[in-house]
């Protein structure tokens, strides 16, 4: 079974934002608690014109383009709490969403760490819709900020679960991998009303199940909590609110087209509305 002991390498997509600098800062921390090194990644934004025009004019936008990104890269790199880490800058030309999963892959990258305002805001590319794309298409873990790190590490790891058998794949993987970066880690299973609702016996019963087919460690039974709300999304933000968590972590089932749209994504409700970090692993 898969065992994650360190975060190596880590990579983080900019657009040159203050959002972008709160994600670096974060990856700069977790880099240096784990010794892992950094990719700093760029999506050149480039006109749909370009396409059309001459190769000579292509290859001169081209140019352009990336010569001013070159000077923007040396600029937003000049940061005091990079000292003494490894941070290779890339540039990149397409969709966003999609080359940051191809980056990663290929580096075999164990972590994506990214800033976002949401759907509040529109300007830059790491608009709350672009980093939903991230979340929902890619295979590495995707911790979102959206303000500037005010911790050294993230003390207690609000984690919530369904507890179903479709979960028991990356359970383990993504408990191993809170553990490395969190010093408490809570489970958390929010119990709803109408048709969802649960008694205790029969949530307690899922849960203790679910934990034997994982691993067979019950011990993790004193890790669980159990909360009720109308939500799957409010009862992880009110929990994670009352006991001042630092990082809230979930699992997505990355869904695309119609039955995305059907379902939903609790994943990207919570990159949206939550003001903690939040990392997502997808399923």
């Amino acid at each position: 079974m898969f065992k994650f002991t360190k975060i190596e390498k880590i990579i983080v997509p900019v657009d040159f934002s203050k959002h972008s600098e709160y994600a670096l800062e974060t990856a700069a921390i977790l880099a240096k608690e784990q010794n892992a090194e950094i990719t700093v990644m760029h999506m050149l934004e480039l006109s749909e014109s370009i396409f059309s025009q001459s190769s000579t004019a292509k290859n001169d936008e081209m140019m352009f383009m990336l010569a001013l990104a070159d000077k923007k890269f040396k600029e937003f790199l000049h940061q005091d709490y990079l000292k003494g880490l490894k941070v290779l800058p890339v540039i990149k030309h397409h969709k966003v969403f999609k080359e940051v999963d191809e980056v990663a892959k290929k580096l075999n990258a164990d972590l994506i760490v990214m800033g976002s305002h949401g759907h509040s805001e529109h300007e830059g590319v790491f608009t709350g819709s672009n980093t939903e794309k991230v979340v929902r298409h890619s295979k590495t873990p995707v911790l979102v900020v959206k303000s500037e790190p005010t911790f050294s590490n993230f003390n207690h790891v609000v984690y919530a679960s369904d507890f179903s058998e479709a979960s028991i794949s990356s359970f383990n993987e993504a408990s191993d991998f809170l553990t490395t970066i969190g010093n408490q880690l809570s489970l958390l299973h929010v119990n709803l009303p109408n048709t969802s609702f649960k008694n205790t016996e029969e949530i307690e019963t899922k849960v203790r199940d679910f934990l034997k087919k994982v691993d067979g460690n019950l011990d993790r039974l004193d890790d669980v909590v159990y909360v009720a709300d109308y939500t799957v999304e409010a009862g992880i933000l009110n929990y994670s609110k009352k006991v001042k968590a630092d990082l809230i972590a979930a699992t997505t089932h990355g869904r695309t087209g119609f039955n995305h749209l059907l379902h939903g994504s609790i994943a990207e409700d919570l990159v949206n509305h939550a003001r903690l970090p939040v990392i997502i692993f997808n399923l």
